[in-house]
């Protein structure tokens, strides 16, 4: 009695949970966009802004799906992320046009989103507590020049001691 009673409710449940859910599948040769995490690949050199970074990179093409949940995309060849993705972490590109919007990081071995600066577009000073703090705008490597993100002077100095400033 307490058995079926438990398994009604769980059935219960799922029934609900699922009326939110819809279920992904995508075909061999769809367009998806990939969803990355961006706090997981930013290193020391990345900005802390993460929630202004693109969330979709694409769209690429899907090579072979993989269980029934999980699919290999065809990534750029100098792209050192894994090829195979969770159907949460994709999104169907929709439309005729294919344009890539953007690329994937440049990520190092480590995991890691390796950014170098490429040159400092403009200087501010600001006024923080009784002294003054110097920020620098830094075009980043192989980023658009409205990319560019405001960094401190002496966080840049520590980062990349031998690029110029």
């Amino acid at each position: 009695m307490l058995k079926t009673n438990l398994l009604v409710a769980q059935n219960r449940m799922k029934a609900q949970a699922d009326k939110h859910r819809r279920e992904k599948v995508f075909e061999v040769g769809d367009l998806v966009y990939l969803k990355l995490v961006p706090y997981q690949l930013q290193s020391l050199a990345a900005h802390a802004y993460h929630k202004l970074h693109p969330r979709f990179y694409g769209p690429y093409e899907v090579l072979e799906r993989i269980g029934s949940v999980a699919y290999k995309l065809k990534l750029p060849t100098d792209s050192k992320i894994h090829h195979v993705f969770h159907v949460s972490c994709l999104k169907k590109h929709l439309g005729p046009g294919v344009s890539p919007l953007t690329v994937l990081p440049v990520v190092t071995e480590d995991g890691l989103k390796s950014l170098e600066p490429m040159s400092i577009l403009q200087r501010r000073v600001y006024k923080k507590g009784k002294g003054a703090e110097v920020q620098l705008l830094v075009h980043w490597k192989g980023s658009k020049e409205n990319d560019a993100t405001w960094e401190d002077y002496d966080e840049l100095t520590k980062k990349f001691p031998d690029f110029p400033l």
